[in-house]
């Protein structure tokens, strides 16, 4: 397995583009408003929307800088549109026509000829002919100008340096005012037979084709509503991923809205998905059938907190409601409440039907069910209905005692309200229902009883057919020993083999954080070493913003055996620490002395163990299975293997990992071949056995608190390798009294 993070095409292929193909405009709008675009034909594409309020205003978006595909499938940059020609038809229903004022106007913005910053406003009515709703638009960069009325109010527009360009579009009843319309309006626009031409006209783009490998793709509609499903697809498809494509739907893109007390709330009112998400999502499963993959429909028990009903909503005991950290943030909907889980069920069945038109298997994932926990540990068990379910229970804070019954009966209740929602799916023939679990909240140490509610018994296979379970808090920092732990905790409560779970690694939230793309790719190797059925990575918008690729190789051959040398041999090693220093002599006879190495470095000799024919016997065919110096092994050092109390550090109340060392003086030796069953740690003198080991790393299940001290006790081997190519030994040797020479030397780790 390869990983690499790309900056910059530096040789890959490349294709050409034409300027304004319809795949690669985008859309913009504020809230409540949706839009969404996609393609109808290689020369057309389509807007669908739906505006709320009288001063809604959607974008159609194009950007001389892409800022949203692949780095290595991106277009050229070319801020210069002069001699460029736009051509198009114009058609739209819902929409002010082209002739209206405040109708259709391109936007662009960029600088003048002097480079000052200036935005011009070219009315399309006036480059178009034919009907107001539909007409030819023909448009010269060089000569274009903006202005209301024409040759009056004439704005030349200077071409040669633009940022974007956008068309404007605004509902029927649009006043600019912060008014609500006397209800939605649901539109369309249509822009086909799309041509440019000119000097300009034609743009690179990246047309890397990674080869297929082993991992598959999430994604999510909430970070690509406003890429044509075309533009998403390609980005997939040719950085290598295949099989199926987990989609998470999303929690703020695809509901309708009703209006109610001055806000807006999701609605089933005229249908369950909004005109755009409707549009984008049936593209979108047409075009994924069409390149052979499966799309597993994920679905959670979030939504955006400002549009979701206040009695749908977890509530402590307090009645604060749990909401997500996110900006803004997502309220989680109540497991015990009516409405809301019938909601659930009806947007699951929208998109199961939208999977059954475009020809897909119908795969569906029920995404991180969960009671919220506040950060200081109470549980959100408290809203309306769960208290008439749960009796009325008393405030549980899962950080400290609880009522074990209280959380069994919560965890039951979110168990059954997940078992609905799996047996709607199952009414479409062949349905296969995924459940997605994230361990580090539900297996959380700090709160052990947590899983009673959160990882509930009712799920247990084989109540699902695949378990999915993702951990990227651990990923993302390469906890790998907490994210075993996990995966066995899970195991062992559901009883879901790994041949019926699916891993997911990743994700790297913040750009500045894509280091974390490293450990993430090494968890998704260990989950497919684990035997998962699928391994994928989460999440195809941070993978196209961070230029991650993933490409299969040939694995290193593992340089170590971690096997003993034989102890009758190695007892009687003789010892030779090295040091490597630099030493330069003044003419007066002053010295310099540099240290080159951070450590010594040993070299043994075990030939004075060699006693016998048994002996000898032992060393060759040890020499054999290691092929000389080429593979490493474990040497018990008879002068110095272990360790008394060894301060490994400090705590700081975040930091979980701690390397075993021994010291000698200020000299640090790190350990990484512990013997196993010997290493004991303690926090501030009290042994804990709260910890996992993974090499010479310790990682405590709770950091310690700031200014806590973190000791181990433990035995140690050192890894060791032959220094020569070649063994010779006799009986002649050891009959004559003399020790053999067989070197050895330390690897460093």
């Amino acid at each position: 397995m390869g990983q690499w993070l790309a900056e910059a095409r530096g040789g890959q292929a490349e294709g050409v583009l034409s300027r304004f193909d319809p795949v690669y405009w985008t859309v913009n709008f504020p809230r409540p408003m949706m839009a969404s675009v996609v393609t109808t034909a290689p020369d057309a594409l389509r807007v669908d929307a739906v505006f709320y309020r009288q001063d809604d205003l959607a974008g159609l978006i194009w950007e001389a800088e892409d800022r949203h595909d692949h780095v290595l499938l991106r277009y050229q940059t070319s801020r210069d549109f002069r001699g460029c020609r736009l051509r198009f038809r114009w058609r739209s229903a819902g929409v002010l026509a082209l002739d209206r004022v405040s109708g259709p106007v391109l936007t662009i913005e960029g600088r003048d000829a002097a480079g000052n910053p200036r935005a011009w406003y070219v009315r399309l009515w006036n480059y178009a002919s034919g009907a107001p709703e539909d007409a030819l638009v023909s448009i010269d960069f060089t000569t274009v100008q903006g202005g209301y009325l024409l040759p009056g109010e004439a704005d030349p527009v200077f071409a040669g340096d633009v940022d974007r360009m956008f068309v404007s579009l605004v509902a029927e009843g649009y006043s600019g005012m912060d008014a609500a319309l006397a209800a939605p309006v649901a539109a369309w626009v249509e822009l086909s037979e799309i041509a440019c031409d000119g000097p300009g006209s034609v743009l690179a783009i990246g047309d890397v084709v990674v080869p297929e490998h082993g991992l598959q793709i999430a994604n999510g509609y909430d970070d690509c509503y406003h890429l044509t499903p075309a533009r998403v697809l390609r980005n997939a498809l040719q950085l290598g991923y295949r099989g199926s494509i987990l989609h998470y739907v999303g929690m703020s893109h695809y509901f309708r809205l009703e209006p109610n007390s001055g806000g807006y709330y999701v609605s089933l009112t005229g249908g369950t998905l909004n005109v755009a998400c409707a549009a984008w999502h049936v593209d979108f499963a047409r075009r994924a059938a069409a390149l052979d993959y499966e799309v597993i429909w994920s679905l959670s028990y979030e939504l955006l907190d400002q549009h979701c009903w206040n009695d749908w909503k977890q509530r402590a005991a307090d009645g604060a409601p749990g909401l997500t950290g996110w900006s803004p943030p997502s309220a989680l909907l109540s497991p015990a409440h009516a409405g809301a889980m019938y909601y659930l069920r009806v947007v699951a069945l929208a998109f199961v039907g939208i999977a059954q038109a475009a020809g897909l298997a119908i795969k569906f994932q029920i995404g991180e069910p969960w009671w919220w926990v506040m950060p200081d540990g109470r549980l959100c068990i408290h809203d309306e209905a769960a208290r008439a379910e749960l009796d009325d229970p008393a405030e549980q804070n899962v950080r400290g005692e609880v009522d074990s019954a209280v959380l069994d009966a919560a965890g039951a209740l979110l168990a059954a309200s997940t078992l609905a929602l799996r047996d709607v799916v199952r009414w479409a023939p062949g349905a296969e229902v995924l459940l997605l679990a994230y361990l580090p909240t539900v297996l959380d140490r700090a709160m052990p009883e947590l899983q009673r509610a959160n990882l509930p018994l009712g799920w247990a296979a084989p109540a699902f057919d695949i378990l999915q379970l993702e951990d990227y808090d651990w990923a993302a920092t390469g906890n790998a020993a907490a994210s075993a732990k996990g995966v066995a905790l899970a195991e062992a409560r559901l009883g879901y083999p790994a041949s019926a779970q699916h891993y997911l690694a990743g994700f790297v939230l913040n750009a500045e954080d894509k280091d974390q793309w490293r450990p993430i790719a090494a968890a998704a190797e260990r989950g497919r070493q684990r035997g998962v059925a699928a391994t994928f990575v989460w999440a195809l918008p941070q993978v196209l913003r961070d230029g991650f690729v993933h490409f299969e190789q040939e694995d290193d051959v593992d340089a170590f055996d971690d096997v003993l040398f034989p102890l009758a041999l190695g007892r009687e090693a003789e010892v030779a620490p090295e040091v490597s220093t630099a030493i330069v002599t003044s003419a007066g006879g002053r010295e310099n002395r540099n240290a080159e190495w951070a450590e010594a470095r040993l070299r043994y000799d075990v030939g004075p163990g060699v006693r016998s024919e048994a002996d000898i016997a032992a060393l060759i065919g040890f020499f054999r299975a290691r092929m000389g110096p080429a593979r490493g092994f474990r040497l018990r050092d008879p002068f110095d293997h272990s360790g008394e109390n060894v301060v490994l550090g400090i705590g700081d109340g975040a930091e979980a990992r701690f390397q075993l060392v021994k010291r000698y003086g200020e000299v640090v030796r790190r350990i990484t071949r512990p013997v196993r069953g010997s290493v004991r740690v303690a926090v501030d003198g009290l042994e804990t056995a709260a910890f996992t080991l993974e090499g010479g790393m310790v990682t405590l299940d709770v950091p310690p608190p700031a200014g806590a001290v973190v000791t181990a006790s433990f035995a140690f081997d050192v890894p060791v390798r032959f220094a020569e190519d070649r063994l010779s030994v006799s009986r002649a040797t050891y009959l004559a009294g003399a020790a053999a020479s067989v070197p050895l030397i330390e690897v460093r780790e």
